[in-house]
């Protein structure tokens, strides 16, 4: 019986592509970089903020730490300009909350920002939001998931993940659990290949849960 939904953020449950965006090409521009298109950042998203600026910034840069703090610092004061959950989201939550099942996300985006996003967007519909810092390696380790469930009281065999790209695939199966792929985000079908299931709406969450 499942008795928690442990999810992604960017691509799943929020849409931030916009502002990830803006930021990235806002540390671009202070060191004369050149901009890039939504769809680049599509594909230089979901291994971090880090792995996202070192992407962005030519070939052999040397000062991406210099680009990092900026694009950070930038984030934190506009993550909310664009950003917001995909439609049926926050139906799902209060579906899944009001019928008493813990709610977690674990995220590659930095520790304060995935905890501040979750408190606008969520309230207390999530139980647990977790990020990445120095105490808990980046997805697709299982480190976070395995933090997340010790938080909420769940094991492997109560807990379901949801995703958008190949990481969360992988995470989840680091982890032992059952992954539920989400079409809706940053990548496209192919990139779920391994998932136990692949939805195309969130309202196909409840019918999992129900199903386990």
């Amino acid at each position: 019986m499942i008795k928690a939904v442990i999810f992604d953020l960017d691509g799943t449950l929020l849409n931030t592509l916009e502002d990830l965006k803006e930021s990235t090409n806002f540390a671009l521009c202070k060191f004369k970089y050149p901009e890039r298109s939504l769809e680049e950042v599509r594909c230089f998203v979901g291994n971090g903020v880090r792995k996202l600026i070192e992407r962005a910034v030519p070939e052999n840069c040397k000062n991406v730490e210099e680009c990092l703090e900026v694009f950070k610092k930038n984030y934190s004061e506009n993550m909310y300009n664009h950003t917001k959950p995909y439609n049926g989201i926050l139906k799902i939550l209060k579906e899944l909350h009001d019928k008493n099942l813990k709610i977690g996300v674990v995220s590659n985006k930095f520790d304060s920002a995935v905890k501040e996003l979750c408190k606008k967007y969520f309230g207390d519909l999530v139980d647990v939001a977790i990020g990445q810092n120095d105490d808990v390696p980046k997805k697709p380790a299982p480190d976070g998931v395995l933090k997340a469930m010790k938080q909420i009281g769940t094991d492997k065999n109560s807990t379901i993940y949801a995703g958008d790209s190949d990481v969360d695939v992988k995470t989840a199966k680091n982890a032992g659990l059952k992954c539920i792929g989400v079409t809706w985000g940053f990548r496209d079908r192919s990139n779920l290949e391994g998932a136990d299931f692949i939805i195309d709406t969130p309202d196909e969450i409840i019918n999992i849960v129900r199903s386990l």
